[in-house]
């Protein structure tokens, strides 16, 4: 394409934009268009109306960009006619039907699920404690405290809401999936990085918050994504 594509970044469960802060700068550098989406967390449908809005605000073609419960909402928020590509980072992949609980449920319960507290109002927090070893153990204490201390809980039906149709059967898709993720199995990711059949997987390793721990690699899967459109 001629313009640079606009890149929408969609987070996941326990976060927020900011979790993309390693990225952004260097995006922004290269002449990207680029903007965070701040999902509420409250149900799947929601966080796909609130991804959708963004991406209609925007100027030109989109890649929209998920990481973990956020490639749920680019599954259904990539319909939008902007939309030219997606890019999963460590992220479900859901085919019309299944829920975020079911594929994780395709393994072993991951490491980090100990970690997960509900609160009485239906919401998941990460305990505090075990933030760092189950959400982001490659990361400096620094940084693993903050994310820890400003985690966004996700409603519990989030896990729980089916997928409608999946806009990875209609737009061209790339994979990065992190080898030392204690959120997701590794062997999950790999799994639906194959079915969607995505023009190209990258393996790092990487905890679950990959896009902070190795921003660069993200970046570059999104610029071979980019030029490809």
């Amino acid at each position: 394409m001629g313009k640079k594509a606009s890149v929408v970044l969609v987070h996941g469960a326990w976060g927020d934009g900011s979790h993309w802060s390693k990225m952004i700068p260097v995006l922004h550098a290269k002449g990207y268009g680029v903007c965070a989406v701040q999902n509420p967390l409250t149900s799947l449908a929601d966080d796909i109306e609130r991804t959708r809005r963004l991406i209609e605000a925007q100027d030109g073609p989109v890649l929209l960009v998920g990481h973990s419960y956020g490639g749920a909402v680019i599954s259904g928020a990539g319909h939008a006619p902007k939309v030219a590509g997606l890019v999963y980072v460590a992220a479900f992949a859901p085919d019309e039907g299944e829920t975020v609980r079911g594929l994780l449920g395709r393994h072993e319960s991951p490491a980090g699920a100990k970690a997960i507290r509900p609160d009485q109002y239906g919401f998941l927090w990460l305990d505090r404690g075990l933030f760092k070893e189950s959400f982001c153990q490659d990361l400096g204490d620094d940084a693993a405290l903050i994310m820890a201390a400003a985690q966004k809980p996700i409603a519990a039906r989030c896990f729980d809401d089916k997928a409608g149709p999946p806009a990875w059967k209609q737009r061209p898709c790339w994979y990065q999936a992190s080898l030392e993720d204690h959120m997701v199995p590794p062997e999950t990711q790999q799994w639906m990085a194959q079915r969607i059949g995505a023009r190209r997987t990258i393996e790092l390793a990487a905890s679950h918050a990959s896009m902070a721990a190795y921003p660069h690699e993200l970046v570059a899967l999104i610029d071979e994504a980019a030029a490809q459109l």
